[in-house]
């Protein structure tokens, strides 16, 4: 900590993650400091040192640096699944799938599809993390209804082409942020439309089919499988 002409400058932080530096106005001595310092829960550097990172000044001890192999290694869980958690997910996967590979034999006459990569991607999210905010029914419907539809605007107005994928990814991942419906297997369906022909023709129900209509019926599946 230290005195300066506009205020009482310290260093102090939250965790381990939010690094503030703090400025107070000239009326306020070291004592209200100390209690202002207390008041927020913050933690002083022990030898009130700083240092420059980024913006801003940071604590110089205190501060465990991560390591650069952190990322590499698995989260470790409060307690090992039990067989039921790893079996009943399994299996409720296996029936969603067979249920849309199914429907995919008795559309294929008419030269639709229905069972699809993606899906299974989102199967794995319903049946594995139920509880994520990703699996929230929606998240599942606004992420594939939008980002469908992002896909058929994305085609009409740059065609085929390396422009319109990156154009459509782009546009999903800033409609899901904003709409706050992460859910990261519904990216896929503008790529799906783009380079996929035999959806054209559907335009924009391709926004319902086959993202929703697939989802509906895996969310009709967890639904009877997991809360049952």
């Amino acid at each position: 900590m230290s005195q300066m002409s506009s205020g009482i400058v310290g260093v102090g932080y939250i965790g381990t993650n939010y690094m503030v530096p703090l400025l107070l106005p000239p009326p306020f001595s070291s004592l209200c400091f100390n209690t202002f310092i207390k008041h927020k829960g913050l933690v002083l550097d022990s030898n009130h040192k700083g240092r420059r990172r980024g913006h801003g000044i940071v604590a110089s001890s205190n501060v465990a640096s991560p390591s650069i192999w952190d990322d590499w290694k698995p989260v470790k869980a409060p307690s090992t699944p039990s067989l039921s958690d790893i079996l009943w997910p399994s299996a409720g996967a296996f029936a969603a799938m067979a249920i849309l590979g199914k429907m995919d034999q008795l559309l294929a006459p008419k030269g639709l599809s229905i069972a699809f990569a993606p899906f299974g991607a989102v199967s794995t999210i319903l049946f594995a993390t139920p509880t994520a905010p990703t699996a929230r029914k929606y998240n599942v419907f606004m992420a594939q209804i939008g980002c469908a539809a992002i896909g058929v605007l994305a085609l009409t107005i740059f065609g085929p082409g390396w422009l319109a994928r990156s154009a459509s990814i782009a546009a999903s991942v800033a409609y899901m942020i904003i709409t706050n419906s992460v859910h990261p297997p519904a990216a896929s369906m503008p790529l799906l439309f783009i380079d996929g022909p035999k959806f054209h023709h559907l335009n924009f129900w391709y926004a319902l089919f086959p993202g929703a209509a697939a989802c509906t019926l895996l969310t009709m599946v967890v639904r009877n499988l997991l809360y049952s």
